[in-house]
Order: C-alpha cells, then structure tokens, then sequence
C-alpha cells in the first residue's frame, strides 16, 4: 500500500489540481475520501489534519501538506515534472494565468460561499446558478485572451502540460457543471481537448473518481 495520502474529495477542483500532478509525477497514492457533502472537512479529525477545513491534505514525504498550489510547487521541485518554465518571466505568465483561475475565479465559486450568497439572497431564483455564471464565464474569457500571448501547441503554454492546464480542467468541468457558455473561446477549447486525451488528466477527472 501506497505510503503517500491523498484527503480528497471527488468533485473538488483544488483535489482534481493535486491529483492530475500526482498521476503526472507517476506516484501512487491511497486517496481518502472527505465527504463535503456531509461536513467531513470540518470534522475534529480532519480538522486536526488541515485547521482550515478544506481538501486536498496531501501526506508525502514525511510532510502533510495542504493548498493546492503550494502542493503543485512541491511535486514540481521534488519530481521536476515540468509545471512551470525555467525563466523568471516565463514563470512569472505562466503563474498569472493559473492564478486567474485558481485565485480569482475559483474561491468565490466555492459551493460554500455560494450556498452562503444564496442564503443572503433568500433563495433567488436562479441561485446558485447564476451566481457561478456571473463569476466564471468572464473569467475564462480573460484567461482566453492571456492565451493569445503563448504558443499553444497543443497545450495552453506549449507541447506539455503546465501548471495552466492543471488549474484549467477543474474548471472547465465546474463550467459545464453550471451550464456556462465557452464555446466562443478556441484557444481555451483547444487545451481542454489536449489535456483530456492525456492519460493523467483522464485518471484524475470527478468521473473516474466518484464514489460507488
């Protein structure tokens, strides 16, 4: 059995991020199941784990570490999977666009927060629906547009798969889930069909790894 743990939830984008890098970095792992659903994350014993209540916990190396991103830096300094390029200003574009997603679009896409702005609303029609439309949708349309700076072939930064990618998929399936529209976005599209034939990202997605 696998020494390396990952606390996971299935349909968690931040989890999806972590689980893609670690299928990229060929290091098997035993994924624990934290139910969302049913407060798991803000259990004594997962809070014990992670003071912050979220998923992914990652144990690896004698570490436990938590935050997506910071998780992806450390496989990509252990395991030199590639995630970012050499030079301080390519890095520099490359983490702006992850950013674009993984810091801006996806906290206030947090079920949480809007389950919270729902309940503010009173239960307005269309929520939380709406309230992910409004949020998501202009913002891949500004990562769409940060990609017209890269030479995509095939993927958004280049011949492999990058920390862009990695942050790109979650979202893309939290997009369909909510029924946004990115049909108008190419560059975008042409990444998400890269990233889907790649057997790492295939292994990682909510669908291969739901529960029973």
């Amino acid at each position: 059995m696998s020494d390396v743990v990952l606390y996971d939830y299935w349909r968690s984008s931040a989890s999806y991020r972590v689980r893609i890098a670690l299928n990229l970095a060929g290091i098997a792992y035993r994924p624990v199941m934290v139910d969302l659903t049913k407060g798991a994350q803000k259990s004594p014993e997962h809070l014990a784990r992670n003071p912050q209540g979220f998923v992914p916990v990652l144990e690896i190396d004698g570490l436990r570490l938590t935050q997506s991103l910071a998780i992806l830096d450390y496989l990509d300094q252990t395991r030199g999977i590639g995630l970012l390029p050499p030079t301080p200003a390519a890095r520099a574009r490359v983490q702006a666009l992850a950013h674009a997603i993984a810091v801006d679009i996806h906290p206030v896409c947090n079920l949480q927060v809007a389950k919270h702005a729902t309940a503010l609303s009173g239960g307005a029609e269309g929520m939380p629906g709406d309230w992910m439309r409004h949020f998501i949708r202009p913002g891949l349309l500004a990562f769409e547009s940060l990609l017209s700076g890269f030479d995509q072939s095939p993927y958004c930064c280049g011949d492999t798969p990058g920390l862009a990618d990695i942050c790109l998929m979650p979202q893309l399936y939290n997009a369909r889930r909510w029924e946004v529209d990115v049909s108008d976005m190419p560059r975008l599209l042409g990444a998400k069909a890269a990233c889907a034939e790649h057997p790492a990202f295939a292994a990682a997605h909510p669908d291969a790894n739901a529960p029973a």
